[in-house]
């Protein structure tokens, strides 16, 4: 065995790395168990022996998935994370299931290039039971470090890979983000509106805005692409966007926005334009997130998804035993108020 005098003291890392093989998998050797090949087994007591690798207690809680935390992975919209209402419910439903089964969550942060290495060696250093990740943007290459990882994971929206694909083979909460912008456009074509425009999310922001955007044409599938504008979920950009749709289609009558956050900002936009909701535009949002909806003027219809609910799903996933549920899509529905 080699002598390591004066050196610190090996981990479970250190073993996977020499041995070319993942933190779980020397976890098993070291627990005994039985989902490891022969090779693999003695490759790894091979590096432990050389290394004088010896786990204690502190690394037995780590390998058998008891730590009691569960990281929280998200992409912060330009800083705009903690004013973000729907941030906060989902947040709120991800503590509170955790609390639930005597957890608690750890807050990881994507921001600035360096950062996704560092949280890939958090994740992957024995930390947390799992993780919850969620306001991902195509790039990060989460999903593949999670596979890698052998970490339970549970995704807030469907993933997007960085070609535009959906990820196949992960567990993920989301709404039906198309079934309810098909809802919300037919609203306005029941009301009679004929010239129906929409203030989409971003393209490169999960899947939420491509989806929003294609309920949308299901409804309207022959309107004009003037009356598309793209915004980036803000109060500002629903308002830019809304100026901007009023400059090239001074004629629409009504908008759908793929969030109350932009509907909010579209909204004053209309009233500094001096045009009246909903007698002149008729205005619809989506997610009822009632500190914007309720205090809109005019009071606005959105489509309603259960926000702390679909955190609290997320969280309950992670206990849940294998086979693990692939998906879950919370279902929708139209909330009518003043503003359509």
């Amino acid at each position: 065995m080699t002598q390591r005098t004066g050196a610190r003291r090996p981990t479970l890392e250190d073993v996977a790395r020499q041995a070319g093989v993942s933190r779980s998998t020397v976890s098993r050797v070291v627990n005994g168990e039985a989902r490891v090949s022969a090779e693999v087994v003695r490759t790894v007591r091979e590096v432990i022996a050389e290394l004088g690798y010896v786990p204690n207690q502190a690394a037995r809680q780590l390998v058998t998935h008891r730590t009691h935390a569960v990281a929280v992975v998200a992409t912060p919209p330009e800083g705009r994370l903690f004013l973000d209402p729907f941030f906060d419910l989902l947040l709120r439903g991800v503590r509170r299931e955790l609390a639930a089964h005597g957890a608690q969550a750890v807050l990881l942060f994507l921001e600035e290039p360096d950062d996704h290495a560092r949280v890939a060696d958090y994740l992957g250093g024995g930390h947390v039971d799992g993780a919850v990740l969620f306001s991902l943007r195509p790039g990060h290459l989460l999903h593949e470090m999670i596979d890698r990882l052998d970490l339970p994971a549970v995704f807030g929206g469907r993933p997007l890979l960085p070609a535009g694909d959906t990820v196949h083979g992960h567990t993920y909460v989301d709404g039906d983000n198309r079934g309810g912008a098909r809802q919300a456009v037919r609203h306005l074509v029941s009301l009679g509106r004929r010239r129906i425009a929409t203030v989409a999310g971003p393209h490169d922001q999960e899947t939420s805005a491509a989806d929003r955007l294609a309920g949308y044409r299901d409804v309207l599938p022959d309107g004009s692409p003037l009356l598309v504008e793209r915004a980036d979920y803000s109060r500002q950009g629903g308002a830019d966007a809304m100026a901007a749709l009023l400059d090239r289609c001074p004629d629409l009558d009504a908008v759908f926005v793929a969030s109350d956050f932009m509907a909010s900002g579209a909204l004053q936009t209309l009233r500094e334009r001096g045009r009246r909701v909903p007698e002149d535009v008729a205005v619809v949002g989506f997610d009822d997130l009632a500190s914007i909806a309720e205090t809109t003027d005019p009071p606005l219809t959105t489509v309603h998804q259960d926000v702390e609910e679909m955190g609290r799903l997320m969280a309950r996933l992670l206990f849940r035993p294998a086979p693990r549920t692939s998906s879950v899509v919370v279902p929708t529905r139209l909330v009518r108020r003043a503003s359509a």
